[in-house]
């Protein structure tokens, strides 16, 4: 099959340029919502609402593969709910009528006068879709279902991006277990799968108990990146690492002087449900003659907020850096200007091209050659791709070589042809 070539000219990234001196219009308190506004990533249409822009999109798709792999590798399979639920579940589980955010539910009525809401999260949806199937078999246990969707609260006050939106894609997992015991093993085994995930990114992360809130459940936890601008605070014991949110912390334990403060960014949250849905909804599994209500867990991941989060964490005040695995092109590659001396080394740029698609490494040419490689290594280092390959000076050289910048480690390095193809091979540095 043939490989596509993705060019520079032929991307839609509507940059923004701000006159010297004038003050941006986004929330200054987060480096990377203006840079992904300025840099064409994502674009406001309303408050709490953003377009994901075709590099934006590419990010949040391989974002998107990881987390399908990992879910897969726990058995978990993938379904697509309604966006629209019914108003009647959430009255029937108890949730609408104790539900202190109940304001942030975009609520409608349909031509008929029947009741729905957006739903933020499906626990009812889930469960009242397995119930009208019948009895789940009990060899067919635990069962997961997941999927990735958009997910919509209605926000007093969008923040900050796609940190605090009204419209927002998440993935959540559902599980369903014949009892406690064997829910626990599966809360523990979604938990490792969100940590080979947060591994993969590979930025430091937190793992927090936390309060049940509205979902409610035996016990919860948080997924979180340390950063200053995250509005969670978290308990951390210096001793054993124990963290927990502030809001099960006890400001009186006298263990209070081992633990310190960090703020951070929920990345996702994870539940122990017990029977709270599967009771009233009626999701069963016959045991022994009875009908015994399944054993729920609940898993949230929001994808459109870790990758925002992964920026902030990473990019400068001035250029965004992209985690390797989610860049929306991992290589950036800068042929020699046209009509330069360094022009009649552009055969190299197809050499390259081969060498990185045999590896499947997706790559997109800066074809925009009336430029000097000067500016367009300017848009390259503030979009932030993980590598820049630059067919300059050194190409025309009886032995050419080729400029590789490695961004996010801050080191630049000349190879050759045979080196470059080294550099970028499975066992090398790329895949580390």
């Amino acid at each position: 099959m043939t490989k596509i070539l993705h060019r520079v000219t032929k991307l839609f990234q509507p940059v923004v340029h701000h006159p010297e001196g004038a003050t941006p219009k986004c929330d200054t308190r987060s480096k990377s919502y203006q840079l992904m506004i300025d840099l064409g990533i994502i674009s406001s249409t309303s408050p709490g609402m953003y377009s994901l822009l075709p590099l934006g999109l590419r990010s949040l798709e391989k974002l998107i593969k990881i987390v399908d792999y990992e879910m897969e590798s726990i058995d978990g399979q993938k379904l697509l709910l309604p966006s629209l639920t019914n108003t009647k579940l959430w009255e029937k589980s108890g949730r609408l009528n104790d539900n202190i955010d109940s304001s942030e539910l975009f609520q409608l009525k349909d031509r008929h006068g029947h009741s729905y809401l957006l739903s933020p999260t499906y626990e009812e949806a889930i469960t009242s879709f397995l119930s009208s199937r019948g009895k789940i078999e009990r060899k067919s246990l635990p069962l997961l279902l997941y999927q990735i969707s958009t997910k919509w609260r209605d926000e007093m006050k969008p923040r900050l991006g796609l940190f605090r939106g009204r419209e927002f894609i998440m993935k959540d997992l559902y599980s369903f277990d014949i009892d406690i015991e064997n829910a626990q093993k599966t809360y523990e085994l979604v938990g490792q799968s969100y940590e080979n995930i947060l591994l993969k990114i590979g930025l430091p992360y937190i793992i927090a108990e936390s309060d049940t809130g509205s979902i409610g459940g035996i016990i919860s936890h948080e997924y979180l990146y340390p950063a200053n601008i995250g509005e969670d605070t978290i308990m951390i014991n210096k001793k054993s690492n124990l963290a927990i949110n502030s809001s099960l912390f006890d400001e009186k334990n006298k263990y209070q002087a081992d633990f310190e403060k960090v703020s951070a960014i929920e990345i996702g949250h994870t539940f122990l449900l017990g029977s709270k849905y599967s009771k009233p909804l009626g999701a069963t599994c016959r045991i022994n003659g009875s009908n015994v209500p399944l054993t729920m867990g609940c898993f949230g991941l929001g994808l459109t907020r870790l990758m925002a989060a992964s920026l902030e964490i990473s990019s400068t005040d001035k250029c965004l850096r992209w985690p390797k695995l989610i860049a929306p092109f991992t290589v950036y590659l800068i042929p020699p200007k046209e009509l330069s001396h360094e022009s009649i080394a552009n055969h190299f740029v197809d050499k390259i091209l081969d060498i990185l698609n045999n590896k499947n490494i997706d790559v997109i040419v800066d074809d925009r050659t009336k430029l000097t490689i000067g500016n367009r290594m300017v848009n390259a280092k503030r979009t932030g791709y993980p590598y820049i390959i630059v067919v300059g000076k050194s190409a025309i050289l009886e032995n050419p070589l080729f400029e590789i910048l490695d961004v996010n480690n801050e080191k630049q390095y000349n190879f050759s042809v045979e080196q470059l193809n080294d550099f970028f091979s499975v066992s090398n540095n790329y895949n580390n």
